[in-house]
């Protein structure tokens, strides 16, 4: 074991651990074993690169203006920065991932985040060098790891890396699924379909138009997901505790954004308010609301396959794959899981979105001390809606199997099939023979050899599946008619 101290007081810390007391601290304040986003951990490290980055420019800036000059400042050693430099490397790759031990939800507006980070970073910097682990004496997790940094601008920064990386990633999952979608649109083009209006029949249509409405839908998705970026690439890096630059040079103010630019190839700018991009986050509200909706598209299309494949429906045209056994008990059972899967996802992403918009409000003059749980939910519905993509393509979509017998037959025997007549006999006719149809259960063809209100030729023309599908009527269609 090792002895750490803060103003606090002292501490026992394993010997090997590149955590230290801050990390510890905030580990038993927050007993809670919600995992961190290793995407958010990973992020940290390539912001924190950027701010060594920019400090060695700094220093060749000084050298270069200033040379041999004294400061009231102690400047840091190049070599120092660099091993810095080297370690967030290793922190951005992934590594050292177990030595983050604080929880996902937390007090303290992430500076338990920022620490746990910056303890990693001194600590594996000192071990590289061949020092005792903990010897801040020599590399510290203030003066050095987190040199012209702030909490308030390193974290929400990097949850804006992080975000922004999944984003893309979530766009290309949307699209992949409305390609999935597009092959069984066309796949089942013109194949007849009862249409349902509140759980009730209503009109014919067909496959294609039912699978266009999802796909219309996920391309809105995926172009709404493309101009998240817009909401969240200007950041606040720089701009110290509260967007002010208090304490910092302007050289590093105006050079670290462009040099985390670099570093991530990522769409971000400095923001021209700094204070505001600190204190107020209705960029990520506004982002995830566009979750949010991508979520209900995804539930409003699984819910209708859910209900199409069900046993409910005894003459069932479409099968959704067989993934896994359904029961325990009941033998050859088979569930629906990845619809069900994908229901429970987006009303996770709801819940998300009410926290989100609620602790975003919660923000307090010039920071919002709930960065952390705003980070955590916004992650965790990219995350989710990624995985919820990946399943429908793969697992859903891929296998899907509609039959492609024709069921004219069963559509003829329902009564709104008579809603094609209405242009030509008129509506109370035609729910006369919609009323025949539903007391003797028999098709539109006989009802009308019973009532003789259209004449045969006319009533076969009329119901012929190109008819049936036909956008509208045409009103020369209409005139001269026999049938009127």
């Amino acid at each position: 074991m090792r002895k750490e101290s803060d103003f606090i007081g002292s501490r026992e810390i394993p010997k090997d651990a590149l955590w230290g007391i801050h990390s510890l601290r905030a580990q038993e304040n927050f007993p809670d074993q919600t995992p961190f986003h290793k995407e958010w951990f990973m992020a940290v490290g390539i912001v924190k690169k950027a701010c060594y980055k920019t400090y060695l420019g700094f220093l060749k800036g000084i050298d270069r203006k200033f040379p041999n000059q004294e400061f009231p400042f102690q400047l840091i050693d190049k070599n120092l920065i660099e091993n810095l430099q080297d370690v967030a490397s290793e922190i951005n790759d992934g590594e050292h991932f177990e030595n983050f031990i604080v929880p996902a939800i937390q007090g303290g507006a992430g500076t338990s985040i920022n620490m746990n980070v910056n303890e990693i970073i001194s600590n594996r910097a000192l071990q590289i060098a061949g020092k005792d682990i903990g010897d801040y004496s020599k590399i510290d997790p203030f003066e050095h790891a987190n040199v012209f940094q702030s909490t308030n601008d390193v974290i929400p920064t990097s949850l804006k890396v992080a975000a922004i990386k999944l984003l893309q990633e979530l766009e290309e999952s949307i699209n992949e699924l409305r390609l999935a979608v597009e092959k069984i649109e066309s796949k089942y083009r013109n194949v007849l379909r009862q249409g349902y209006t509140q759980m009730q029949a209503a009109v014919p249509t067909s496959y294609d138009k039912l699978f266009s409405t999802y796909n219309n839908a996920l391309s809105r998705d995926w172009w709404r997901v493309s101009k998240c970026f817009e909401r969240i690439k200007e950041v606040n890096l720089g701009g110290g505790a509260i967007g002010t630059g208090l304490s910092i040079p302007r050289f590093f103010i105006m050079e670290v954004v462009p040099n985390l630019q670099k570093l991530t190839g990522l769409p971000i700018t400095r923001s021209e308010n700094l204070s505001d991009a600190t204190s107020n986050q209705d960029g990520f509200v506004e982002v995830h609301a566009i979750l949010k909706a991508h979520a209900v598209n995804l539930e409003k299309m699984v819910s209708d396959l859910r209900l199409l494949g069900s046993d409910l429906f005894h003459n069932r045209e479409l099968n959704l794959p067989q993934k896994q056994v359904g029961s325990s008990i009941m033998p050859g059972k088979i569930n629906p899981v990845i619809p069900e899967f994908i229901i429970s996802s987006a009303h996770k992403v709801y819940s998300n979105d009410m926290m989100i918009s609620n602790l975003a409000g919660q923000g307090c003059l010039d920071l919002n001390a709930y960065l952390p749980s705003i980070g955590h939910a916004l992650l965790d519905s990219i995350k989710l809606l990624i995985a919820s993509n990946k399943t429908l393509a793969d697992n859903l979509f891929k296998q899907l199997i509609i039959k492609s017998n024709p069921i004219e037959d069963n559509l003829l025997k329902n009564p709104s099939v008579a809603t094609a007549l209405s242009p030509y006999v008129g509506y109370h006719k035609a729910a006369k023979l919609a009323k025949e149809m539903k007391i003797h259960q028999i098709s539109i063809l006989e009802a009308n050899e019973k009532l003789k209100i259209i004449d045969v030729q006319s009533l076969e023309n009329l119901i012929k599946p190109e008819e049936l599908l036909k956008l509208g009527f045409i009103i020369g269609d209409t005139i001269n008619s026999e049938q009127r």
